[in-house]
């Protein structure tokens, strides 16, 4: 079936059949070279493998495979007992490729030359070499990406709900629990924890809305593109965009090609998960500290050090941050080896599979370890609600409550200042102020003010939509809730991978 040579320079061709070269060991299939008089040099070969890092599509290869291959059959160009033959030869690939017995090796330039060799050694040369027909390396890869991308959308999006889950699990443990809000990592004013902790999971929820969202435009196929101009063979690339999942096929041969904005949409959506998860591992650091006390996470996700018999460190938290900023990175090179490409197809693209990659297997073992350090860690109210009225944080509530009594609220905002002035200059909180030094600050100042100087009168007073009070963050939760639960439906529904 295959030609063999003494080397990578020792080529021969002949009329009908694969060019192929081989060492002692093995044989190799090439994609190109008709017009080639001599092997590529070893660097360059070296230089365009790809098997490494692209294997991983050889599943959605092979089912691009078989869509192609009844495409062919619908144009008349595989009988009957051909298509059967392709589809049973494809079938064993794919087990063999699933269990391992298939592999590539160390002479395929990439997942497709590999497959290719797997074909023509189960399907024969006649038979395995008509797959070809029709179809370029170009519209495969953007094709096999895109499938790729939307199986990963929903596997990672699952992952991210997880930690949410996690996040809405606390919340509903915290119950009426207060801690101090802040901004500008100063005292603010006060909020339930289950507030606080729901802020996180928003963002999380609109990442995997945003992966919904792009899955819209990841479901056009640039099947039938061929290399840039499309295909003379009469298949229909609407028939294969149905079959393999997608819902219509590219309206430009060029642009199905050679884009790769949909490629970097997913990785922004990846870079924006582990901003998203860096900003809540960020302040679970800072709970964990002694000076806050704000939490105690569980041994399972927690290390120690190597001489400090006494520390119990945030790993999880900490790498979570650390990863941020590879995510980010990842994006970034992407978008850079994206920025001066001309139309069509360049192989600066190859570039384009690496950055998501890594960026998927990076959130893959990421998502799990956040999602069970938060689920385990224990949250210290008695310590939050010790500090959330300290800071000054109801000073606006005064100012709200001259407001209501009918005071502008630019001298409400003074009166209010002065009050903290009056504080720190004895050293106390608000409420220890005295009737009398009240309305020696201002005579609008009585002691009715005293029914906003409580913590539970500050978070029972935000009581308008998205606001802090035990009923708005309960009705907040039900609608986090729902939002999951209708996000889960997408993540569940894989296109290709098991």
């Amino acid at each position: 079936m295959f030609l063999r040579y003494k080397s990578y320079s020792d080529w021969t061709r002949r009329a009908g059949e694969e060019k192929v070269w081989h060492n002692e060991n093995m044989e190799h299939v090439a994609l190109w070279g008709g017009r080639f008089n001599g092997a590529p040099a070893d660097a360059l070969t070296e230089l365009s493998r790809s098997t490494h890092f692209d294997w991983r599509l050889a599943r959605y290869d092979i089912a691009g495979s078989r869509a192609h291959a009844r495409a062919l059959h619908a144009a008349g160009l595989l009988d009957d007992a051909e298509l059967a033959g392709m589809l049973d030869a494809l079938r064993r690939l794919e087990g063999d490729v699933v269990s391992g017995r298939f592999a590539p090796r160390p002479d395929d330039e990439d997942v497709h030359t590999a497959l290719e060799r797997g074909v023509l050694e189960r399907a024969g040369a006649q038979l395995g070499g008509k797959l070809r027909a029709g179809r370029s390396r170009n519209d495969q890869i953007a094709t096999l990406i895109r499938m790729y991308l939307r199986d990963q959308s929903r596997i990672i999006g699952g992952k991210l709900l997880d930690v949410a889950g996690a996040l809405m699990v606390q919340a509903e443990r915290a119950g009426q629990a207060v801690m101090p809000g802040r901004t500008h990592m100063q005292h603010a004013q006060p909020v339930l924890v289950a507030h606080h902790l729901l802020a996180h999971v928003w963002p999380m929820l609109r990442d995997v809305q945003r992966l919904r969202d792009l899955d819209s435009r990841l479901a056009e196929s640039p099947y039938g593109s061929g290399a840039l101009a499309g295909n003379t063979l009469g298949m229909d690339p609407q028939t294969v965009a149905e079959d393999l999942g997608f819902t219509s096929s590219v309206w430009n041969s060029i642009d199905g090609t050679s884009s790769r904005d949909l490629v970097a949409e997913f990785s922004f959506v990846m870079a924006q998960i582990g901003i998203d998860v860096s900003r809540i591992s960020e302040e679970i650091i800072i709970w964990n500290t002694k000076e806050f006390s704000f939490v105690t996470l569980d041994d399972a996700f927690s290390t120690g050090s190597s001489i400090m018999p006494q520390k119990k460190n945030p790993d999880v938290a900490e790498l979570a941050r650390g990863k941020a900023g590879r995510l980010i990175g990842d994006h970034t090179g992407l978008l850079t080896m994206l920025k001066g490409l001309p139309l069509a197809y360049d192989r600066d693209l190859q570039e384009d599979k690496e950055p998501v990659f890594d960026q998927v297997d990076t959130l893959d073992v990421l998502l799990p370890a956040v999602a069970g350090m938060i689920e385990t860690m224990i949250l210290n109210y008695e310590r939050m609600a010790e500090l959330a009225p300290q800071g000054f944080s109801l000073a606006t509530d005064i100012a709200e409550w001259l407001v209501r009594e009918g005071v502008p609220f630019r001298e409400a905002h003074e009166i209010s200042g002065a009050c903290v002035a009056a504080c720190e200059a004895e050293s106390i909180e608000l409420w220890d102020l005295s009737d009398e030094q009240f309305a020696q600050i201002d005579p609008r100042l009585t002691s009715g003010v005293r029914r906003v100087l409580s913590v539970e009168g500050s978070v029972n007073a935000r009581a308008g939509r998205g606001g802090t009070a035990p009923q708005r963050v309960r009705e907040q939760a039900e609608e986090a809730a729902r939002h999951l639960a209708d996000l889960r439906a997408f993540t569940a529904a894989l296109i290709v991978a098991s």
